[in-house]
């Protein structure tokens, strides 16, 4: 069967980048990649891409417009079914969800009589923006009179179910932490999701290929689980008491899959505060005064994830990531100058009317 690897992860924690880098390290393996991403405008395909360039053996499908394998995916199956068929072309797929989505559902159809005779999990991976996990932003809000608890509880809430039903959490963007500041990281990581099994570390955005693909950690078994799990020597990690779920969901029935999550449903269709938009403006603009403008921005509104491409007075095109304050703005030479500018913008309860404004009013151009 073909190795599935399902790279899930919170708006922004840097999933695509992860994903370039294995891409450009998978050495001789013919790989599969499904990139998903909450809006109407496919951002993080162009990026991947862009990444690959001309490589051979490595083809990309583009999953835009709500969450890949929910309820009304009319694409995922046929897509699946798809690769199947050409499987002598095919070591391995790559499946990057939304950072609005679980993993579950994902797995869920993996195990469907349709898909279930030609793929296999291989393993799920959580990729973790690490400073924004240690300013606290991913903490609930006790006190419900405060007017942003409900943000700061909806992010929690998804971003625990992402790393609770992951095999290995990724910390990612770590390059200006110290150990201390890392250790911290794993020991929230591993409050918030206890079973993990493994957790690597991501430095410049990049992880070691074989930390990533070919772990076989969903491989069907026919024994009983009655042996011990060793930690590696030297690991202060003990032992788990209950290795039930290690048993992998491994294939071996679908109640293994039956988490009670609503995996069926669209997350925003269960949460209608998750709101994405596209601003696009036809002037050029000033990085720098972009740059704080979507600052600005995010201090006003509820602003999680920003990304997308702007015009700039010399007719390039420039790359735009924002994660919440944290904006970059940097030359994106692989892609073809661009007519407009055009941003997609991710958040809860967000104004798309007051976002516009705002950013039409801090820039001095139009935006709509």
């Amino acid at each position: 069967m073909i190795p599935v690897t399902i790279v899930t992860g919170f708006l922004g924690s840097g999933k695509t980048t992860l994903l370039g880098s294995l891409v450009k390290a998978r050495q001789s393996r013919r790989l599969a990649l499904l990139i998903n991403e909450f809006g109407e405008v496919s951002i993080d395909g162009a990026l991947i891409n862009d990444s690959v360039g001309d490589a051979e053996h490595v083809r990309i499908h583009d999953f835009p417009y709500g969450l890949i394998a929910y309820g009304d995916d009319e694409h995922f199956i046929p897509t699946m079914q798809a690769i199947a068929g050409r499987r002598a072309n095919v070591d391995h797929v790559l499946i990057e969800t939304s950072g609005l989505a679980l993993p579950t559902a994902v797995m869920e159809l993996l195990q469907t009589p349709e898909l279930a005779g030609d793929f296999i999990l291989d393993a799920t991976l959580a990729v973790v923006d690490t400073p924004l996990l240690l300013s606290d932003q991913f903490d609930r809000e006790q006190f419900s009179d405060n007017p942003h608890a409900a943000v700061a509880n909806s992010v929690a809430n998804l971003f625990e179910q992402q790393l609770e039903y992951a095999d290995v959490v990724v910390l990612n963007k770590i390059d200006a932490l110290d150990e201390d500041a890392l250790l911290l990281a794993e020991q929230r990581v591993r409050n918030r999701a206890p079973n993990v099994r493994f957790l690597e570390l991501a430095y410049n955005a990049q992880l070691d290929i074989r930390l990533a693909l070919g772990l076989r950690l969903h491989q069907p078994t026919f024994i009983p689980h009655n042996h011990r799990f060793t930690p590696i020597p030297g690991s202060d990690t003990p032992t788990l008491g209950n290795h039930v779920r290690l048993n992998g969901h491994a294939h071996s029935g679908l109640t293994s899959h039956s988490h009670g999550l609503a995996t069926h449903k669209h997350f925003h269709e269960q949460d209608p505060g998750w709101l994405s938009f596209v601003l696009r403006s036809q002037e050029p603009q000033q990085p720098e005064t972009l740059k704080r403008a979507l600052i600005e921005v995010a201090k006003a509104e509820p602003l999680l994830r920003c990304k997308g491409f702007i015009l700039t007075d010399a007719y390039q095109s420039v790359l735009v990531q924002a994660v919440r304050t944290r904006v970059a703005i940097s030359a994106d030479t692989a892609k073809q100058p661009a007519k407009e500018s055009e941003l997609v913008f991710i958040g809860y309860h967000l104004n798309r009317n007051t976002v516009a404004a705002l950013l039409s009013n801090l820039t001095g151009t139009v935006w709509k």
